[in-house]
């Protein structure tokens, strides 16, 4: 383990790209657990006195406006770090869900095959027919906007991409002699599946994992911008930049541009990440490193 971890930090600090995506990841964490501390202003509060007010703008108790205020006078800062909140979460909680789907899915077609296969992967089949964005403004206009309920959907939507790499990985291992000796062993079936197979299937699931969440992230801010994400009351990163769209022609630069940054800068950071994960979970790269 410990060489394994020494491996990793030099593969890092050889590369330097992951090292900074993990820092700008640390900050949007820490963005999202201590945000209400860390918030100069309440993020719903309006002060239609100071509306639009350019960045590093002083408001009525002498507190900094750093990164201005928007068309109703709330702080924009204290909205980025609670929409960190909101990414990162449903992010991760989506991962959760698709990914905990898809793995016992998954596991289950490759494992059993014949009928079980066949009902999993045309029931993905049928899911990947329809554009995810137009099936996911379906589901939330009939549930209603939410952040378990983006969760949820955004979730479903990522089911299918960890079932197919399980089911094609899990064919290819169920006839391994390890396997195999595990039935002589008189190991039950859920044991060989989940104590036998799927931790050696963990290492790509890892990485589609981190490339996952950037495109979670993409899709909450889409929703939210298009106004189906969570309730207008919550600050989100998608809601600031569709809030933005009838100041832009105003030249309010801000509004668009700290909440986009936003979204692309951490969005790039976990690909930079999946991309390093790859490279260090790959054993045909370990002699190299």
């Amino acid at each position: 383990m410990n060489g394994e971890l020494r491996r990793a930090v030099r593969i890092m600090l050889a590369s330097r790209w992951p090292l900074l995506a993990v820092g700008i990841l640390a900050v949007a964490a820490i963005a999202a657990v201590f945000g209400p501390w860390l918030a100069p202003f309440d993020p719903n509060r309006q002060n239609l006195m100071l509306r639009l007010a350019d960045p590093m703008n002083a408001g009525p108790d002498g507190r900094l406006f750093w990164l201005g205020s928007d068309a109703l006078g709330r702080d924009v800062l204290s909205r980025l770090l609670y929409g960190a909140r909101i990414s990162l979460t449903v992010g991760f909680a989506a991962i959760t869900v698709g990914g905990t789907i898809g793995i016992v899915a998954g596991l289950l077609a490759g494992y059993f095959g014949g009928w079980v296969d066949d009902a999993i992967m045309r029931l993905g089949d049928i899911q990947l027919a329809f554009p995810f964005i137009l099936l996911a403004i379906m589901f939330l206009v009939v549930l209603g906007s939410g952040v378990w309920n983006l969760i949820l959907v955004l979730g479903i939507g990522q089911w299918v991409t960890y079932a197919r790499i399980v089911r094609a990985d899990t064919l290819s291992l169920r006839e391994k002699e390890f396997v195999e000796a595990a039935r002589a062993l008189g190991d039950s079936t859920p044991s060989i599946i989940f104590r036998t197979i799927l931790p050696n299937i963990l290492a790509p699931l890892t990485v589609i994992a981190s490339f996952n969440v950037a495109s979670v992230i993409l899709s909450e801010a889409a929703l939210s911008f298009l106004g189906l994400g969570v309730p207008p009351e919550v600050p989100t990163w998608g809601s600031m930049l569709a809030e933005s769209r009838d100041t832009l022609v105003a030249n309010k630069w801000w509004l668009a541009v700290f909440p986009g940054v936003a979204i692309m800068v951490t969005v790039l950071s976990f690909n930079i990440l999946g991309d390093w994960l790859r490279d260090f979970l790959d054993p045909r790269l370990r002699e190299r490193t």
